[in-house]
This record gives C-alpha cells, sequence and structure tokens, in this order.
C-alpha cells in the first residue's frame, strides 16, 4: 500500500493503520490538498485519487466511519497545531485519547473479530456511546453479550472495511466482511507464537512425558490452531443440542461461564507478559500483583484466568482450557486427553458447572461483566 506523504506531515502523523484512501480524503477536505498533487504525490492519476475520496465521502452515512474521520480529522489539527517540541512531548497522550495506535487496534480487532465470527453475532452501537457490544442470538428470542469495545477501535474496524452495517439508526449493528476475516487470519497468523506460548500451560496440569508431547504437537500445528479460533465455540455447539427431556445440554449460565473464561484468556494476551513462557502458569511460581496494590486490565484478566484454572485443577482445567479458549473440538480434546469417544461433552459440562461456582463464589460488587 501506497502512503501518500501530504504537504508536511499532516499524513506522516497519522496513525499507521488508516487505509490509503482515508488519508487521501482527510488531505484534500481538511488538509486542502488538490487532487493532483496528490496522485503526484502517490505516483497514480488523478482520477484513481478522486474516486478514493468520492468513495470515503459516500461512507459518512455510516456512524463508525463519520465518527473514525471526524477523530482522525480532530488528531491531525491538533498535531500540525503543535511545534516540533511540543509534538514530540505530546504524540502519545494524543494518540491514546483520540484514535487507536496500530498495536492497540491489531491486539482489539483479534478479539471482537473472532466473535463476530460466531453466527448470530452482530456489533451493536448507539448513538453517543463510548463503547460498542457484541451480542449473540441464542436462538430462543434472547441475545446474550459477549464482548465490549471502546468506540475508537470500532471506528476504525470499520473504515478499515472489516465490519459493514447495513442499516444505520439509532442503534447500528455490524457484521463481519469478507475483508474482516481476512484480516482476522492475517492478524492470527502474527499472534501465532504468542499463542504457542499458552499453549504450554496445559502442561502445568499434567507433567507428564505424554502430555508434553500433546502440548508439543498442538504448539507446532498452527493451521490446526486457526482453525478452531475460526471455528464456532464448541460451547455454542453443545448449546444447541438437546437432552433425552428436550432441555437445552448447556444451559446459558453455564455457556456464559465459559465465554467469561474465554474474554479473561484474550485479555491477559493484550498485556505485556504474551510473550513469556508461560510454563509456570498453573504450577503456584506464578507472580500475583504487589501487596495492597490491585491488579487492573490485562494483569487482572490474568489473575482470575489462573484462579479459575487452578480451582479447576487437572481434568476440568484442561477440558475448559482448550474447548472454551483455544476453541478446539470436542473429538481433538478427548484424543488429546486419551478419553473415551464422546465422554468430552460430559466432562465438559461438569467442568462449566464448576466454573460457574467458583465465579458464584467469587463474585464482586460489580462483577461479572464481560470487557
Amino acid at each position: 500500500m501506497i502512503f501518500c506523504q501530504t504537504g508536511a506531515a499532516q499524513a506522516h502523523e497519522l496513525p499507521a493503520w488508516v487505509p490509503e484512501d482515508a488519508r487521501n480524503y482527510l488531505a484534500h477536505t481538511e488538509g486542502g490538498e488538490a487532487i493532483r498533487k496528490l496522485a503526484r504525490e502517490a505516483g497514480c492519476h488523478a482520477s484513481t485519487v478522486l474516486r478514493q475520496v468520492r468513495r470515503i465521502e459516500t461512507l459518512r452515512d455510516d456512524p463508525l466511519v463519520d465518527g473514525a474521520l471526524r477523530s482522525l480529522g480532530k488528531f491531525q489539527a491538533r498535531m500540525s497545531q503543535q511545534s516540533t517540541k511540543e509534538l514530540d512531548r505530546m504524540r502519545e497522550p494524543l494518540s491514546d485519547e483520540i484514535t487507536p495506535d496500530a498495536a492497540s487496534l491489531a491486539s482489539e480487532a483479534r478479539r471482537i473479530l473472532r466473535r463476530l465470527c460466531e453466527s448470530g453475532s452482530v456489533l451493536a452501537v448507539a448513538a453517543e456511546m463510548d463503547k460498542a457490544v457484541v451480542v449473540r442470538d441464542t436462538g430462543d428470542g434472547g441475545s446474550t453479550r459477549t464482548a465490549v469495545v471502546d468506540a475508537p477501535i470500532a471506528q476504525a474496524m470499520a473504515l478499515k472495511g472489516w465490519i459493514a452495517c447495513d442499516a444505520p439508526g439509532r442503534i447500528s449493528r455490524y457484521r463481519i466482511t469478507a475483508a474482516g476475516r481476512t484480516a482476522l487470519s492475517k492478524l492470527l497468523a502474527e499472534q501465532e507464537s504468542k499463542l504457542r506460548g499458552f499453549a504450554e500451560a496445559q502442561a502445568g496440569f499434567d507433567t507428564s512425558h505424554q502430555a508434553e508431547e500433546a502440548m508439543a504437537a498442538a504448539a507446532a500445528d498452527p493451521q490446526a490452531r486457526r482453525r478452531h479460533v475460526m471455528a464456532e465455540s464448541p460451547l455454542i455447539l453443545l448449546a444447541r443440542r438437546r437432552d433425552t427431556k428436550g432441555d437445552p445440554f448447556l444451559p446459558d449460565d453455564l455457556v456464559r461461564a465459559g465465554e467469561r473464561l474465554r474474554e479473561d484468556f484474550e485479555l491477559a494476551q493484550m498485556g505485556a507478559r504474551v510473550a513469556q513462557n508461560w510454563d509456570r502458569f498453573l504450577t503456584g511460581d506464578v507472580e500475583s500483583s504487589a501487596a495492597g496494590t490491585a491488579a487492573r486490565g490485562p494483569d487482572a484478566a490474568r489473575e482470575r484466568l489462573i484462579a479459575a484454572l487452578r480451582d479447576l485443577g487437572p481434568g476440568l482445567g484442561d477440558v475448559v482450557l482448550q474447548c472454551c479458549c483455544y476453541l478446539e473440538g470436542l473429538e481433538t480434546t478427548e484424543k488429546r486427553m486419551g478419553w473415551a469417544a464422546r465422554s468430552g461433552k460430559v466432562v465438559l459440562r461438569i467442568a462449566l458447572q464448576r466454573l460457574r461456582r467458583h465465579y458464584d463464589e467469587n463474585q464482586r460488587p460489580g462483577g461479572g461483566l464481560i470487557g
């Protein structure tokens, strides 16, 4: 992709994730640059830049795209008003306050786009709200919230064409696009080495040579892991099944417990610890937050994840880690653990019942909210 260098440093100062056509649009509408000048700098015909500008203009009816462009225009204007010395001092706060950087967008997009790949999932955005939520249709006329994301992240995903809304309104509903699925595959490929580190966590449950070999095989097959991530969660598939009485095999409260664990798993990967070796993840030799200091953000999610898996212990912890966090299929988990065929769903239900009890016993005021 060619990034136009518009005028001085205006286009250069935009975050790296901003698409070329949006850069040209902002340079023309906010910076006053001529179409022909932008075309010369990009090495293309003026009609190409004109089409880009017109395409972005037609997208401004989309509330997220419009919000992204307004934020970027504000960001660019504030940048240009600062002297070089002031700019160096204020660049980081401005980036966090107005628009996300490329690293933040990639981390959050992995989490949100995964959720949007699930059947019946949409990103709901209400006007003037600073958060957007991913909700999934439960199939019985109800819905459940599976993730929360800051509005600037949602705006960036819409501007990049990863999500789209058919009918904007007071509450707009966005779905993942083909471009979003392609972007998710690329983001997951970049994250693969970090996911391998998490795969080693299972060795903390069973230190036998057989378990270590199984985890090494899992880490050595990134394509298989990526297929699991792109598929629907095993919890959702089991929730659709009925028992002999006609009741759901997994009630909603058990599904919510598993999704809460997965949410903490995703959030924990966003912190500075994601590149560490997780061999000591569940062996009792894992650092906690300093005494008197409450962990926040990814660190807090990491501690909640550790506490939940330790409470479940071997076997039960294994199955929720594989099926809820890695999204591994039950048949694969059964083979990995050496269990009898079709026994995995029973063990998973028992594990989720124990996990739900863990969350009930450790419920804090205002807790239990995803994201």
